[in-house]
């Protein structure tokens, strides 16, 4: 098994077996990597300065793919900012973009298409990145477990966008979303149910991502960061958090947050009114307030585990977030960028 972080200077992967941490892609700004649990040898790295790279043998070696396909023919590659393979096909991967584009691979990057319409949804205008106001980019992409037209798209920052139709149409900013969205997750046993995390709070979906509720009972910081669902309980949601951009990502002073069904079993909608509340999970094994930067949270394959990656390190939990144990392995203490774990 392996896990693979992404740094501003690199990717590290980690092979469990042997607690070995090496460098792949050293001195690139990776964004974004993404694994199949059924290709686990093939894995998509995007970096910000060197378009898309591609391995085939579970992270030992990467080539560089796609190369001006993704941009403007003699402009070059634009910035690899979102990544994400479909769970219907192991073939099939997205790509985000900066500036705000859509590309895709049906042939596990033979060939690389661009998908046409999601600067033409009428929020476009609006969108903007605010430390590179003259831009904005894909931050996440998320399939809908069960249909594999249907797809999720986040936009740093302006909109989350919906297609049901596989790209040919999109719904732009469904009521209740959230402009500012960092990530986005889904759960193969709740498939109407969309989770997101972004700058301006977190919300839920119970309609497929038609419509959506913040959920803001108990999460006393409002900039959400990570994000992660239990793979056995898609009414358990763990959650990165700060107070703002700056605490998130500069000074270094976020948390953990998890939430749970209410007693009567019921999730979400109206800021809580059901009675479920955020916990903040302070002194769980992981570090987390003053000197932590955000996490970048990744779902297991068993009940329970969770992956939280900081400038602390790699942290573990297989009971759901009750206890975090830190992998023995070397990690820069430095600001992560994504990760995935096969």
């Amino acid at each position: 098994m392996n896990a693979y972080a992404a740094y501003s200077d690199g990717l590290r992967v980690v092979d469990f077996d042997t607690g070995r941490v090496e460098t792949r892609l050293d001195g690139r700004r990776v964004e974004c990597v993404t694994i199949h649990r059924e290709a686990p040898e093939r894995v998509f790295a995007g970096t910000f300065d060197d378009g898309l790279y591609r391995s085939v043998d579970a992270g030992e070696s990467f080539e560089r793919i796609a190369g001006d396909a993704l941009g403007p023919e003699g402009t070059g590659p634009d910035a690899v900012t979102a990544l994400a393979t479909s769970p219907h096909d192991p073939e099939t991967t997205w790509i985000g973009t900066e500036p705000s584009r859509l590309y895709r691979t049906a042939d596990g990057g033979g060939s690389v298409e661009h998908v046409a319409g999601v600067t033409d949804v009428p929020s476009a205008s609006e969108w903007s990145f605010p430390p590179r106001p003259d831009t904005h980019h894909v931050r996440w992409i998320e399939p809908c477990p069960d249909d594999p037209e249907r797809w999720y798209v986040g936009i740093e920052a302006g909109a989350l966008l919906v297609t049901s139709d596989g790209c040919a149409t999109w719904t732009d900013r469904p009521p209740g979303s959230r402009r500012d969205t960092h990530t986005i997750a889904t759960h193969p046993d709740a498939p109407n149910r969309v989770y997101v995390a972004a700058g301006d709070g977190y919300a839920e979906s119970d309609d497929r991502g038609r419509s959506f509720e913040v959920v803001a009972d108990g999460l006393d910081h409002g900039y959400v960061w990570g994000l992660a669902v239990d793979p056995g309980d898609p009414d358990r949601v763990l959650a990165s958090a700060a107070s703002g951009a700056n605490a998130a990502h500069r000074r270094g002073e976020s948390y953990l947050y998890r939430r749970e069904a209410g007693d009567d079993g019921s999730t979400g909608g109206d800021g809580n009114a059901d009675g479920t509340i955020w916990e903040r999970l302070d002194d769980r094994g992981i570090p987390s307030g003053e000197g932590t930067y955000r996490a970048v949270l990744a779902s297991g394959a068993e009940t329970g585990e969770i992956w939280a990656l900081t400038n602390h390190g790699l942290h573990r939990t297989t009971d759901g977030g009750d206890r975090f144990d830190r992998i023995p392995a070397d990690f820069p203490d430095a600001v992560p960028r994504a990760l995935a774990v096969a």
